[in-house]
């Protein structure tokens, strides 16, 4: 588990094809203290780490891995958000992050708000109900708050503010129209919609 609060950008050192990618990724984290095995969450998705050097870690990325998340971050000089697992007693300073992709969102514009920049991301209609108001969501690894959502036919779009500290210690200040993001819903909806819709079967 994560929190969705992120605690280094890491970059792609290296990104080769085996039977799964391996990626080589470049991070300030004190690596005598990551075990391997350990989990690490890069861009919102939780890796596992393979083997690791002074400043570098490295994870194999699956064929489904890379179907399921946010094209260009597997490759060689890739900025990721990165965030160790969540330990018992440590701060949750976010909200809880499984690491698990649940739709590719994409940016449909960005325009500045005070002195933060107002996020619009289009998703699947069928995500939408598990989107709310002032509800949790990771975008990238990094947990933030909905300010709006409103359904359409293109799908469901909501909207967030990025603080310039966000923009600042994460990746999502270079966001662009277009670019397609990681989506993670908050894990206590996604149970709800599950229980819903069991009661309706």
């Amino acid at each position: 588990m994560f929190t969705g609060i992120i605690t280094d950008i890491g970059t792609v050192r290296s990104a080769e094809q085996r039977g799964d990618l391996r990626l080589v990724i470049g991070c300030g984290y004190d690596l005598a203290t990551v075990d391997l095995g350990a989990s690490i969450a890069c861009s919102g998705v939780c890796l596992t780490v393979v083997d690791k050097g002074t400043d570098w870690f490295a994870v194999d990325v699956s064929g489904e891995t890379l179907s399921r998340t946010a094209p260009g971050l597997w490759q060689l000089g890739a900025r990721l958000n990165l965030e160790r697992a969540l330990r018992m007693g440590d701060e949750l300073g976010g909200h809880l992050v499984t690491g698990h992709v649940d739709d590719l969102g994409e940016v449909v514009g960005l325009c500045p708000e005070g002195d933060s920049t107002r996020i619009g991301i289009r998703v699947s209609r069928g995500l939408g109900p598990m989107i709310s108001t002032k509800g949790s969501i990771t975008i990238n690894g990094v947990s933030l708050t909905v300010n709006e959502v409103r359904d359409a036919e293109d799908g469901t779009h909501f909207a967030i503010n990025l603080i310039p500290h966000s923009a600042n210690q994460t990746t999502l200040g270079d966001l662009a129209a277009g670019q397609q993001l990681n989506v993670e819903i908050d894990v206590l909806a996604r149970y709800l919609q599950r229980m819903m819709s069991a009661r309706t079967q």
